[in-house]
């Protein structure tokens, strides 16, 4: 009954992914971009950079940079993707009241996800062969290398996406926002924990604690006082290095760490079944019942049955802008926050401080009304109001733009008398930037997730920028 179950599950997931379109934007995404991550001899910048040089170009090289850039930088939109794609509706009304193993409806899920996640190495990989024609010498192309080091690299890595994605939907308190939350942590932490250790080493237990599987293929045949990383971009000019990236990959334990880390997400799958909680309806607390009500919106005033009929406005275009404001920061609690962001400008570096407060809260501010007006059933029904829904995405832009002019207006006016400009032109980019990508997405996805994610990740990286 349990194989049954389990092979309904994984045929049902893999016929709903079939019917995706985003299906097919997830497998151009990486050949498409594996263009612009492998550079040429003449470029000055390099995704990877060992001691503060581009490793010299090699098929195996080259498969690792393909490696290390899917095992780090997409696995996000690994996650997005699982999180919001078509699968994530489930009719768990009808499955929680059977007899059917969830351990079973686990696993189905997780080898639909990962043979998805298969699919888009395979269109890394026929990217990986094509790079290589375009810039190895001739008769240096080794396509097996290729395939071998991108997937011993990046298919653990992604196993364990779709393993953490099938725990978090698992637990009741990881279905909504937390698990997002939780998984950014998670990678940042996958990243930065390997990169910050600074130490070289041997052994299964030693290549176990790199779940990305980079450290040991570029820093084996390093000497013992410079191991320095760099992933994403950095600038390295013409400065080159070579990697004996094999002589790491067959060091002792690498391949079998590899391998163990495809187990353990076998086995998270598994847990994953094994902890599943059923859905329960929400139970109001009775904790607190002074501060809940203290930062509750309140509630609305009651209907006057004697009111006359609401007369014509004599300018819509500020009401419809006005209610997206409000109902982008909704509670009180939200209005709260973003006063005490406003404060900061006061006293506070806006650039370091003031600004990445305000577009955190606008992350989940943005992301949670953009989702709720893009449904497609209100969308039919907005269609019919004397503003097309296209107008009220650009009010839902502008709206996020004079947010974040109004909790930088203190900072915005104290620069100001001082003839500096600054706080003011990044309220107006950064506002209009993550108004637009939350609207973009929303749209896409209907769904808040998919905005929620990309905007705290840019929130990362605009922050540690400063």
């Amino acid at each position: 009954m349990s194989a049954a179950i389990l092979r309904s599950s994984l045929g049902t997931s893999l016929a709903r992914y079939s019917r995706s379109w985003g299906l097919w934007v997830l497998l151009l995404i990486a050949p498409v971009a594996a263009r612009y991550w492998i550079g040429t001899e003449q470029d000055t910048s390099a995704v990877i950079a060992v001691q503060n040089m581009a490793p010299v170009m090699t098929s195996a090289v080259l498969g690792v940079t393909l490696g290390v850039v899917v095992s780090t930088l997409l696995l996000p939109i690994a996650f997005l993707y699982l999180r919001s794609n078509a699968t994530r509706l489930q009719p768990w009304q009808v499955e929680e009241v059977t007899t059917g193993s969830r351990i079973a409806v686990a696993l189905g899920r997780f080898g639909a996800d990962v043979a998805v996640l298969a699919g888009v190495l395979a269109a890394m990989t026929l990217a990986g062969w094509l790079i290589a024609w375009l810039v190895l010498p001739a008769g240096q192309v080794d396509i097996g290398l290729i395939a071998l080091t991108l997937w011993l690299i990046a298919g653990p890595a992604l196993m364990g996406v779709a393993a953490v994605r099938i725990l978090f939907d698992s637990l009741g308190f990881t279905r909504g926002p937390l698990g997002e939350v939780f998984f950014y942590i998670l990678w940042m932490a996958s990243i930065v924990a390997p990169i910050a250790s600074g130490t070289k080493g041997d052994g299964f237990a030693y290549n176990l604690t790199d779940y990305p599987g980079f450290v040991q293929p570029l820093t084996h045949t390093l000497p013992d006082g410079d191991t320095s990383l760099s992933i994403g971009s950095a600038e390295v000019g013409s400065k080159k290095i070579a990697l004996d990236v094999m002589a790491g990959i067959n060091s002792p334990g690498y391949i079998a760490s590899r391998l163990a880390w495809a187990g353990i997400a076998l086995l998270i799958a598994l847990l994953a079944g094994r902890v599943y909680a059923p859905h329960k309806p929400r139970v109001r607390r009775i904790r607190w019942k002074w501060l809940r009500r203290l930062l509750s919106p309140g509630a609305p005033r009651a209907a006057n049955p004697d009111a006359p009929p609401a007369r014509g406005s004599w300018l819509p275009a500020v009401g419809v802008l006005v209610s997206e404001m409000r109902l982008i920061g909704q509670g009180r609690l939200w209005l709260l926050l973003a006063a005490a962001a406003a404060a900061s400008g006061l006293f506070a570096d806006f650039r370091t401080v003031t600004s990445p407060a305000a577009l955190l809260l606008l992350a989940f501010g943005l992301s949670a009304h953009a989702a709720r007006c893009e449904r497609t059933k209100l969308l039919a029904l907005t269609g019919t109001a004397p503003f097309a829904p296209m107008l009220r995405r650009v009010a839902f832009v502008v709206a996020g733009t004079a947010w974040t002019l109004l909790i930088g207006a203190p900072a915005i006016v104290k620069a100001g008398l001082a003839g500096n400009m600054v706080p003011l032109e990044l309220s107006l980019a950064t506002g209009a930037a993550a108004s637009l990508i939350a609207i973009v997405l929303a749209t896409v996805a209907r769904s808040p997730f998919a905005p929620r994610l990309v905007l705290l990740i840019l929130w990362y990286g605009y922050l540690s920028s400063a």
